[in-house]
């Protein structure tokens, strides 16, 4: 990988933490006419289909080979349908502020999975890293305490979404892949629309819903090609220019616009405990993507 911080990677990867930041008031605005499943499996094939153009026009390899099959259906379900079905069905019970701030425990999560699973190594950042991020989600817990006891369910299905995103990227980096990173998001998307459909026909069958209005599906088409197709593209074309600190922005940026949107957009309460959590969160994403000095040097 090539360190090129000049100034069009920064401000491609700022991009792309804005748009995926500011996806999470998006979703929050969908599910008020359309719910959680059907969101995603609009937006899972458009993903699919759109990419595929990308990859067609830059003429890549599609087809994996067998051997990637199956942890193709493992990864996919994992890192595109199992975190964004969770973090939708999540936002239907709480807040999309508080949703965000716990969704980003994953990178610390990812570090601690990489470690038991990939036997990479576990170091004291990435404990401080664990502390922190665990210690940010006490200090949220604890704004309204006694409700998170009586109805925990919002909570904690983000937590589960940021494991899925964990333990997918654990899965993605846990093998070479026949195929570039480009057309294998294209097959994550193919696997979760297969897995999502099913679902939707079940619970959340179309006849039984009315057409949403206008404004949700200009942000239904912005939450496909914003955040899943051209922030998965650009990140896909950039990411063996990238070094460590320039990507580590798109993580750090994410949170921070997802929450200062909800709160002006939606009207999310800003409190101490919020601002408190979110800083810690951000120092456990600072520490757990922050090269070591022998790999820096």
């Amino acid at each position: 990988m090539t360190n090129d911080t000049g100034r069009a990677p920064i401000l491609i990867v700022t991009l792309i933490g804005v748009l995926w930041g500011l996806n999470w008031p998006a979703v929050k605005f969908m599910l008020t006419e359309m719910p959680p499943l059907t969101i995603r499996a609009a937006a899972f094939p458009t993903a699919a289909l759109l990419l595929l153009l990308i990859c067609v026009v830059r003429g890549e390899k599609l087809w994996p080979a067998a051997r990637d099959i199956v942890p193709i259906v493992i990864t996919g379900s994992l890192i595109i349908f199992g975190f964004n079905v969770m973090t939708s069905l999540g936002q239907t019970f709480t807040e999309t502020s508080k949703a965000a701030i716990i969704a980003y425990t994953m990178p610390v999560l990812t570090a601690v999975f990489a470690a038991v699973f990939l036997r990479e190594r576990l170091e004291a950042r990435h404990i401080m890293a664990l502390m922190l991020g665990m210690a940010g989600l006490g200090v949220l817990a604890s704004q309204d305490f006694t409700a998170l006891l009586n109805d925990p369910t919002g909570p904690a299905i983000m937590f589960l979404s940021a494991l899925f995103w964990a333990l997918g990227n654990v899965a993605l980096k846990s093998r070479t892949w026949s195929l570039a990173p480009l057309p294998l998001t294209v097959w994550f998307f193919v696997v979760s629309t297969i897995l999502c459909w099913p679902l939707v026909l079940w619970f959340e069958p179309p006849s039984q819903q009315s057409w949403p209005s206008t404004p949700v599906l200009v942000t239904l088409a912005y939450h496909a090609v914003g955040p899943m197709v051209i922030c998965y593209a650009l990140w896909t074309v950039l990411v063996g220019r990238l070094s460590a600190t320039v990507a580590a922005i798109a993580a750090l940026l994410a949170p921070v616009v997802g929450v200062a949107s909800a709160v002006i957009l939606l009207g999310d309460p800003l409190t101490w405990q919020k601002v408190l959590s979110l800083s810690m969160i951000l120092a456990s994403i600072f520490l757990s993507l922050a090269p070591r000095r022998n790999a820096a040097a």
